[in-house]
Parts: C-alpha cells; structure tokens; sequence
C-alpha cells in the first residue's frame, strides 16, 4: 500500500513538473494553443557601442576587434542587470556629485568615479577576499594608505576618507606608468603584478598587455557603466533626475572621545542609531572606545523628510 501510494505520488509530481515544463517551454518560444500567435518573451538587443569611448582621457582604441568585443560584453552584462542598474542609477544621485568633488580636489580624472561604481556599485560592500567599503579596499593596502580598520572603526566605509585614499594610489600608479588607465588597472591587480608584466610582455598599454582575467575587464568595466550611465535612456533606463536619491542633509558633530552607546548618542542628537549608521557606515560597533583620544567628524542626519 504504501509502495503504491508513493509510485502514485511519483506519478502526480512527474505529471505536475512536466506540464509545468512543458508550459514554460512553451512560453519561451512563443508556443501556446493559437500556433499564430509566436512572441518572444523578452526583446533581447546587443547594446549599441559608441562611435568612440575615452576613460581619463586616454582613447579607447574601439578600431581593434579584441576591445570592441571587450566593451560590448561589459556593456551587454551590465545593461541586463535592469533592477541593479537602475538602482545603482538612484544611488548616484546621493554620492556621484560628493565623489567627483573629492576626485577634482585631489587632481584625479572624474571618470574614476565610475570605477567605485565598478567595485562597489556604490554600496557598503564586502567580498570574499575581504576586499570591504566603497573601494573595495583590501585591509593592509587601506592601512598604508592611512585608513584605520578595526572591529569599531573601518574607514574603508568611509565615503570621504576612502575617496582621498584611493586617489593616492591612482596618483601613484599615474606617476609610475604615465597613464591613469594602467593606474586604474593596477589598481584591481597590484603594481607589483603590472611591473612584471611591462617586465616580460614589453608592453606598457592596457589594452595591449595580456592580463589576469578580472584585470582584462577592469577598465572596460568602468567605460561601460559610464557609457550607459551617461545615456541611460538611450539604453532603456528611464529614470528621472527626481526619482535619483537625494544626499541626506546632516550637520558635523566632532567627537574627540569615547562613545559608550551610539544609540545614546544618536537620542542626544535627535536621531537613532540607524540613521547614524546610515551617514557613518565607518562605524562598526555600538560603541567607540577612542583610547588615543582621536577626533571623529559624525554626519548626524537633520531630518527624514
């Protein structure tokens, strides 16, 4: 009995999942009870590249088939990431404009914004690697280059911080190689890494030298989200300049010593521990011990509206 109840239910389950399968086959290719009446269920284009495509500057030789190909799947990639993209899109409104001031303060080509765009999407992130923050920096790397990092403190998700770090180590890479696109990629893969391929390939041009895979797409990567972020109707994102997020207004409150309570904080402040946390991702614990009495600039939020 119970071996003929389970080859019935076998049965049923087998049934169910084949005219499901069978339902979704044909809804992909347009198959249903009227044969006449065959449509795709989606309108898949290849985006169109740019008749031509800079990154700091530096051309995008788009005459050779090998970058035109390496560009087009970037943008093909990214252009299907639709709920991503678009949100990515509103992001930018909150940070694109405070990235691009520091980048111009710090004599960097604005284009790197799009390479934050490329590590982090411009989110608090955090990869396997332990690469963290907006520019995805690694926990020695931030450390040389003057970030704290620590279970209470990580200036890696520090919006200001982290920018002026990352611009040191373009500036760096730019006066090494005499070029922000070899900048840009050593970057994502180490000068140590590039210095021995311009070693043994003789070669000192990015889209030249054969690199590590993450490396090869790197820089084309970054063209793409400003090619499409730059003409976003153009590649079917629709969003108005009000739907972008607006930065949050805040005032600066200095803290030079100890926190025992974030949230105590935040209620003397008229604000709660989320919406700090929110301004300051660079705070990592409920409290701030602050033994060496260091000075701590707090974005407190002004209001919600």
């Amino acid at each position: 009995m119970k071996r003929f109840a389970f080859t019935l239910l076998a049965t049923f389950l087998f049934t169910c999942g084949y005219c499901q399968t069978s339902s979704f086959f044909s809804s992909l290719w347009g198959e249903d009870s009227n044969p006449g009446n065959q449509q795709p269920i989606q309108n898949v284009v290849i985006p169109k590249l740019p008749a031509e495509a800079d990154f700091a500057g530096e051309r995008v030789p788009l005459e050779h088939f090998d970058v035109r190909e390496s560009l087009q799947r970037e943008m093909l990639i990214i252009n299907y990431w639709h709920g991503s993209l678009s949100y990515i899109i509103q992001l930018s409104g909150r940070y694109e404009g405070l990235i691009r001031q520091i980048l111009r303060e710090e004599g960097v080509p604005e284009d790197f914004f799009y390479l934050c765009v490329a590590e982090s999407s411009l989110q608090p992130a955090s990869s396997p690697a332990g690469a963290k923050g907006y520019w995805q920096f690694l926990s020695g790397t931030a450390k040389d280059y003057g970030l704290e990092v620590g279970s209470e403190v990580d200036e890696r998700y520090n919006w200001e911080k982290a920018t002026r770090a990352a611009c040191k180590y373009f500036k760096k890479g730019y006066a090494k190689y005499g070029t922000w696109t070899l900048a840009a990629a050593s970057y994502n893969v180490g000068m140590a890494n590039i210095d021995s391929r311009i070693g043994y390939q003789s070669i000192s041009n990015y889209y030249d030298m054969q690199l590590p895979l993450e490396t090869a797409r790197y820089v084309y990567r970054a063209v793409a989200f400003k090619t499409i972020m730059n003409n976003p109707q153009e590649y079917g994102f629709n969003i108005a300049e009000e739907e972008k997020y607006k930065p949050i207004e805040c005032k600066v409150v200095e803290v030079k010593g100890p926190v025992a309570n974030w949230s105590d904080f935040a209620r003397e402040h008229n604000s709660s521990f989320k919406m700090i946390k929110m301004c300051n991702e660079w705070i990592r614990s409920n409290k701030l011990t602050n033994k060496l009495n260091k000075t701590y600039k707090v974005l407190v939020p002004v209001g919600r509206d």
